[in-house]
């Protein structure tokens, strides 16, 4: 029996997508599962994903269920690996690929538009600095020489401009690169690094716009994945468990895991809610007065489906209406820095001829 490797899922993202809606269309197809790995074995282009489906394929050939496969490998989100097994106990396992697929989806719709909301202002900013530490090294420090040797009476924004154009005269070489350095470091302990992003994630929330973005894609994907899994069978509790598990922020992964506590410990929705401070912050009064009532009638899954919608709906709003907002806001913040900037140094100048002609 081979040895079972387990794998991270570093740089093959779009690659186990490909993979998991190209298996759904070969088993839907008639295909068994075996010879739909070996055609997705062999077609695939990442070395990384080749190796992975090998794996499973060896596993499944030696009589592993492709849900304990796939478990295995370790990539996979809980709920890719919950959903499969049902569909393999209840012999729709292609239609369940296929939800798996359409989840996927979801997903990356949700993250495209949070980048497209936060893509333009970064690079503004990120420019407008760039132009500012230029402006700072090359330029400043030649005019700190011209003003100084006119012994001129400066006010006090050119003379804080100088300094700064002489600090970079003599320590650009070292403060630049220190600066970007540090900055990276810092960006990578507060949003990468697994056990601190916490702090980096509870940061942005404090910020409105990204507090509401977060807030509605969480919503809209907890909905959604909540209501697909209670759908296709899968008990209550190992929902919550996969939802909890595939998070990627911080706060909602905690929330979710102390609902599951309640839920398994026999409490209903409306008890679980009142008994965490988080909630009303977490989730809206109408989400949670909508799951109370979607419990109470037995229909959890379409109601839980049906706020995904309502608030991916919401999310596309907010995303097109926060670039409108920003972009005028951004152009006259990087406005009133051009002006500051460049007063600082057009003042002087003009004093300097007023006294020439006074002369």
């Amino acid at each position: 029996m081979q040895k079972i490797r387990r794998f991270s899922d570093f740089g093959i993202g779009s690659s186990l997508d490909y993979f998991i809606e190209n298996l759904s269309m070969l088993v839907m197809s008639g295909m068994n599962i075996v010879e739909s790995l070996a055609v997705l074995e062999g077609d695939i282009k990442n070395k990384k994903m080749k190796q992975i489906i090998g794996q499973i394929k060896t596993q499944v050939m030696e009589g592993v269920s492709l849900s304990k496969a796939i478990e295995n490998v370790g990539i996979f989100a809980d709920y890719t690996v919950s959903l499969v097994k049902i569909g393999e106990e209840s012999g729709k396992l292609s239609d369940n690929l296929k939800v798996i697929s359409e989840q996927q989806e979801k997903d990356r719709n949700f993250k495209s538009k949070i980048r497209s909301a936060i893509t333009y202002p970064i690079f503004v900013l990120v420019l407008t600095m760039v132009i500012g530490i230029s402006i700072a090294w090359f330029i400043l420090p030649k005019l700190a020489k011209v003003f100084d040797s006119l012994h001129a009476d400066l006010p006090v924004s050119t003379k804080i401009l100088i300094q700064i154009g002489a600090f970079f005269g003599k320590y650009g070489l070292v403060a630049i690169p220190s600066f970007f350095i540090i900055m990276g470091l810092i960006i990578y302990v507060l949003f990468f690094m697994k056990k601190t992003k916490i702090i980096g994630q509870r940061m942005f929330m404090f910020i409105p716009a990204i507090r509401r973005i977060a807030q509605e894609t969480e919503v809209a994907r907890f909905g959604y994945l909540f209501g697909t899994l209670l759908d296709a069978g899968i008990p209550i509790d190992h929902a919550l468990q996969s939802i909890a598990s595939s998070s990627s922020i911080s706060i909602y992964k905690k929330y979710y895991t102390q609902l599951l506590e309640q839920v398994r410990s026999g409490e209903s929705f409306k008890k679980s809610f009142t008994k965490f401070s988080t909630t009303q912050k977490l989730l809206p009064t109408p989400v949670q007065q909508l799951i109370i009532s979607g419990e109470n009638s037995g229909g959890l899954p379409k109601v839980l489906i049906k706020i995904g919608q309502n608030y991916e709906q919401k999310l596309d709003n907010t995303t097109k209406n926060l670039a409108t907002i920003l972009e005028p806001l951004l152009l006259v913040i990087v406005w009133l820095g051009v002006v500051a900037v460049a007063m600082s140094v057009i003042l002087p100048i003009y004093n300097l001829i007023g006294n020439f002609n006074t002369n």
